[in-house]
């Protein structure tokens, strides 16, 4: 008689988002870090020496650091231009282009840096991507290095589509999670990665057309994300990892110029993805439970739109508690925000 198989067992992860101190020290923390990424002045380095962090401009909260971690013992090395860190279960990636990389052209950027990303995850059998977040200075700006006839969002997308296709990773319905924002300043690509060898579940927008269905209006290649995504992290908990949100109907961008009506065009968004998101699973995810990050275009328009957000999900919500809220460029220059959050409860995905 053939032996039974047993499941695999995994070392459940965790998502905590830390607050750092005045050095970016984030205080105790787990022995076995992934990594993270740090919001905040003073956050390019951290006091252990991680690797995995990105630094960003703090726009009105105090230094955060979303963290990473699992109980499993972590090792660490390079796979070309990406740093990870992994345990059996889990995979956290970071690659970090700067100017010599930019000269390539934004498209080359994005192809090598999603190249060595999916070398990454062949080294380590081929683990789903959970989430995947891209920082790319001057987004909405015209690429010189292509000659200065197209924007570097639209190159960017089309290397990493490029990436996505010749990895026969999901390219189009079950694309992971992300979000693309524009640092005020610096060059390059910055990237992190989560991810996983467990159940990823892609979840769309109702209110939105799917990102990978965007029209040419947008650039001779999509973007490559879904919404969101709903991964198992183990020990019965459940991720609700939820893209950059923003003030979109359809594919088209809705009231520009007019912040107040953007965020709450973002928060009708928002809800609908945990509505979506719910129908797959029976965690009980709620937006106000969740921990976000706020881009916003203008520094000067932080305090209006957290007041906005006090009131439409509770000045004593998590969500106001937890949030983040810092200055850099939407994909889109009509957009002045944009919001990513995530959430974790314990549950189960239903069966398709």
């Amino acid at each position: 008689m053939r032996p039974v198989q047993q499941p695999r067992m995994q070392a459940p992860l965790r998502i905590v988002r830390h607050r750092l101190g005045a050095a970016g020290n984030a205080g105790p923390v787990a022995v076995h870090s992934l990594g993270g990424l740090a919001y905040g002045r003073g956050t390019g380095a951290h006091a252990d020496g991680w690797h995995a962090l990105g630094a960003r401009a703090l726009l009105a909260s105090g230094d955060r650091l979303d963290h990473w971690e699992s109980a499993a013992p972590v090792r660490e090395g390079r796979t070309g231009c990406v740093r990870w860190r992994a345990t059996s279960d889990w995979l956290f990636g970071a690659a970090d282009l700067g100017d010599a990389e930019e000269s390539l052209g934004v498209e080359a950027l994005a192809h090598r840096a999603y190249g060595d990303l999916f070398a990454t995850l062949r080294a380590h059998g081929q683990p789903q991507l959970m989430r995947i977040w891209n920082y790319l200075p001057r987004i909405t700006g015209l690429a010189a290095a292509e000659g200065g006839s197209m924007e570097r969002y639209r190159l960017f997308n089309s290397g990493r589509q490029r990436a996505f296709i010749e990895a026969g990773q999901r390219t189009f319905e079950g694309a992971p999670a992300a979000c693309a924002l524009g640092l005020p300043q610096g060059s390059g690509l910055t990237l992190r990665f989560v991810a996983g060898h467990t159940a990823v579940r892609a979840i769309e927008n109702p209110r939105q057309v799917p990102a990978w269905r965007y029209p040419r209006d947008y650039g001779p290649r999509a973007p490559t994300f879904s919404r969101a995504a709903l991964a198992d992290l183990g020990a019965g908990q459940l991720a609700l990892l939820v893209s950059g949100t923003a003030s979109i109907v359809g594919h088209a961008s809705q009231h520009p110029g007019d912040t107040p009506a953007q965020l709450a065009e973002t928060l009708r968004n928002l809800q609908a993805v945990f509505e979506a998101a719910r129908a797959q699973c029976d965690a009980p995810f709620a937006l106000e439970d969740s921990e976000p990050v706020v881009y916003l275009r203008h520094a000067e328009q932080a305090e209006a739109v957290r007041e906005g957000l006090a009131r439409a999900l509770g000045a004593d919500s998590r969500f106001l508690r937890s949030a983040v809220y810092l200055q850099a460029e939407v994909c889109r220059p009509e957009l002045d925000i944009e919001i990513e959050t995530h959430a974790c409860a314990p549950g189960q995905l239903r069966p398709l």
